[in-house]
């Protein structure tokens, strides 16, 4: 297989890729990522393999709309603050998951990650699809995450169906925030500390 270089004006491309349930990889405004549909259990067993990442680590998941996080997850009032003030941009929060959800990748979990990327390509390109991404970053399970799509490509070429050319918005992967809990948590640091985090939700009081 070869994977396909597309241009950032691909979008309807790559949506349609990602639509057979293939792997498309692209800049965020972070670091590379490496996406499927959430919702396609076969693109789910592809991208495991492909990262090389143990099955009981969670991909996260990307969204174009705070009603695609509704759909997902069961938000307090300062989860809502934190969406409005932080969404979108480069922190990634774990939310509770809704109850009723007992199917699909998402059945045996009780939180879910959520990112919305601060970026036009990838926010149309969910739009598009109108399903979220799992978007895990763009390098085999314990190595450094790609910046370019060169790295992807030394990583990746032939092993996915398709890679946007370009360079990632930052040197590093977004802030991983905690949010299921009453106190808010660290669980990988980003540009984004956490007392500014904090600090917003006070702005908010």
């Amino acid at each position: 297989m070869k994977t396909l270089r597309l241009s950032p004006d691909d979008i309807t491309t790559a949506a349609a890729i990602l639509s057979r349930g293939e792997i498309v990889a692209f800049p965020t405004d972070t670091v590379y990522g490496v996406a499927i549909r959430y919702d396609l259990p076969k693109a789910i067993e592809k991208l495991i393999k492909v990262k090389q990442r143990p099955e009981t680590k969670p991909f996260p998941l990307m969204v174009s709309s705070l009603s695609q996080i509704e759909e997902l997850a069961s938000l307090s009032d300062r989860d809502y603050q934190l969406i409005r003030h932080w969404m979108p941009g480069d922190v990634t929060f774990i939310f509770n998951k809704q109850p009723f959800i007992q199917s699909g990748y998402f059945a045996e979990a009780t939180s879910i990650a959520f990112r919305m990327p601060n970026d036009p390509f990838i926010l149309e390109l969910i739009s598009q699809i109108k399903k979220g991404l799992l978007v895990p970053s763009a390098n085999i399970s314990g190595t450094l995450p790609s910046l370019t799509s060169d790295e992807v490509l030394a990583q990746f070429d032939g092993l996915i169906e398709a890679v946007v050319i370009g360079s990632s918005g930052q040197k590093q992967a977004s802030t991983i925030i905690d949010a299921t809990q009453e106190t808010l948590k660290v669980l990988r640091q980003g540009r984004v500390a956490l007392d500014e985090i904090e600090s917003s939700l006070k702005e908010n009081l």
